[in-house]
């Protein structure tokens, strides 16, 4: 920012910048805050927004989501799920998303690297056909996917939807990764075979090292998608090897909506993504950014 600007302009400008930051922060907030209350303080017709002040925070939200005993409504209903399914959910997301990441991510740079190194014939139709798979809502291919599945006995497993979310992103990986590798010169490369070292070793020793700023920037946002997913998740892994999303609405109760277990669970959820991102935090801005600017 100019520090020759007038004050009053600087002052504007931090205060649309704060106003703007309460914006998009505020929900998070929200969901963060309800987790704490009580039915009665979730459901208040006042909004209850500072802890202590407002509301005595509860830890009881967390520790049903958590148990393994049976939820009940405010109507003293049970729901269709246990408080204890919930761990289990979370680990099969866990699974799920960490082994179609590694694989999506893997064999997306392969395939990257050899597009982007060697002459293919029809590499612009392949390209377009690989992006072409994007395209497609999720609702157009629910059908053949579930015959698909249910032929090959893939359904409730986790099999089946690593495979699934593997091939969902493949082709964002391919194509990220693609201009990552433009980047990198390919005299680097013919420098190392010159002197002995294979292509798999120049690969290993020389390419891959510079490209893992892109790969953790990749993986992140394919992480993001897998772990999101909700409609084929419902639709093929209803039973067993499920994943968080579609449990999340089981937890709603019957008879009345529990927001503070609803709020915990989501709490839950989105902590495992928000440490994967932090870990690779000093690779992201590099390889979101690397390509941006044409040498």
């Amino acid at each position: 920012m100019n520090r020759k600007q007038p004050v009053w302009q600087r002052v504007l400008f931090w205060v649309v910048l704060g106003i703007v930051m309460i914006f998009f922060t505020f929900p998070m907030y929200w969901i963060l805050s309800s987790s704490f209350k009580t039915r009665a303080d979730v459901t208040s017709r006042v909004p209850l927004l500072i802890p202590y002040a407002n509301f005595q925070p509860t830890m009881n939200n967390y520790l049903e989501i958590l148990t393994d005993e049976p939820i009940e409504s405010a109507a003293g209903a049970q729901s269709s799920g246990s408080r204890g399914e919930f761990r289990n959910r979370l680990i099969n997301s866990i699974i799920i998303t960490t082994l179609s990441t590694v694989l999506a991510v893997g064999l997306g740079t392969l395939a990257a690297y050899a597009i982007s190194r060697f002459r293919i014939p029809g590499e612009s139709d392949l390209m377009f056909f690989i992006l072409s798979t994007r395209m497609l809502p999720p609702i157009v291919v629910l059908i053949p996917i579930f015959l698909f599945f249910s032929n090959l006995g893939l359904k409730d497993s986790f099999l089946g939807l690593t495979i699934l979310y593997t091939t969902a992103n493949l082709p964002f990986v391919v194509w990220m990764m693609k201009g990552f590798f433009y980047e990198i010169p390919v005299e680097y490369e013919e420098a190392a075979m010159l002197d002995g070292y294979s292509r798999l070793q120049a690969i290993y020793k020389i390419v891959l090292p510079e490209c893992i700023p892109a790969m953790a920037a990749t993986g992140v946002f394919s992480a993001i998608t897998a772990w999101n997913e909700f409609v084929l998740s419902n639709l093929l892994n209803r039973d067993n090897a499920s994943t968080v999303p579609p449990y999340l609405n089981s937890i709603v109760g019957v008879g009345a909506v529990e927001w503070g277990r609803l709020a915990a669970a989501t709490v839950i959820f989105v902590i495992p993504i928000i440490i994967f991102t932090y870990l690779v935090r000093n690779h992201l801005l590099r390889g979101v950014t690397f390509g941006a600017v044409r040498r």
